[in-house]
C-alpha cells in the first residue's frame, strides 16, 4: 500500500502595492470580482501553476546554455525549474524556455527586469505562461443540447406510422 506524504505549498500574499516600475504589462488590476489580478502583456489574467509562477522566455538563441539563463534570471529570486525545451534532431534550444518561480514576486520581477533584454544579441520577451481563459460565450449561455438536459431530447428520433404504433380495430 502506497503512503501519501503532505507538502507544504508556498502561499503567495496579497499584493497591494504595484511594482517600482509603471511602464510594465504585468501590473495588477481590479477584476469583476474586486480582486488584484496579475495581467500578461495581453491583458489575460496569470495564473499560478500547482506549484509556482511559470513564465516563458521566447525568442532564445539556440545556443543558449542552462547557465546563461540562470545567470540571467537568478538575480529576481530563486528558480524552483528550468526547462529548455532542444530540438531533437540538432541538440539546439527551440527558442523558448520555461521557468518557475516560487512567488508571484519573484516572477513579476523577471518579467518586468528582463522583458525586451538581450541574450546573446537576441532581444527576448518574457511574460506568464499560463492564463485564464477569457468567458465564451457559451459559458454565459444554457448548457446542453436543445431539447433538454439528461437526454431527454428525443427531436431526432423516429416516429413509429400510424401515431405511435398503435392499431385501431
Amino acid at each position: 500500500m502506497a503512503t501519501m506524504t503532505t507538502t507544504e505549498m508556498d502561499i503567495d500574499p496579497p499584493h497591494t502595492s504595484p511594482p517600482p516600475s509603471t511602464s510594465q504589462p504585468t501590473q495588477p488590476t481590479t477584476g469583476t470580482s474586486g480582486s488584484s489580478d496579475t495581467r500578461t502583456s495581453t491583458g489575460a489574467v496569470a495564473v499560478r501553476s500547482i506549484e509556482g509562477w511559470i513564465i516563458i522566455v521566447t525568442n532564445v538563441h539556440e545556443e543558449a546554455s542552462e547557465e546563461d539563463l540562470q545567470e540571467l534570471f537568478g538575480e529576481y529570486g530563486e528558480i524552483k525549474n528550468l526547462h529548455m525545451n532542444l530540438d531533437r534532431r540538432t541538440g539546439y534550444v527551440k527558442g523558448y524556455v520555461l521557468l518557475e518561480y516560487p512567488t508571484q514576486t519573484s516572477a513579476r520581477a523577471a518579467i518586468a527586469g528582463a522583458n525586451g533584454t538581450k541574450l546573446l544579441d537576441q532581444t527576448i520577451g518574457v511574460d506568464f505562461a499560463f492564463v485564464r481563459p477569457p468567458p465564451s460565450k457559451k459559458e454565459t449561455g444554457v448548457k446542453g443540447r436543445a431539447g433538454g438536459g439528461g437526454g431527454g431530447g428525443r427531436k431526432g428520433r423516429s416516429r413509429s406510422p400510424e401515431g405511435n404504433g398503435m392499431k385501431d380495430e
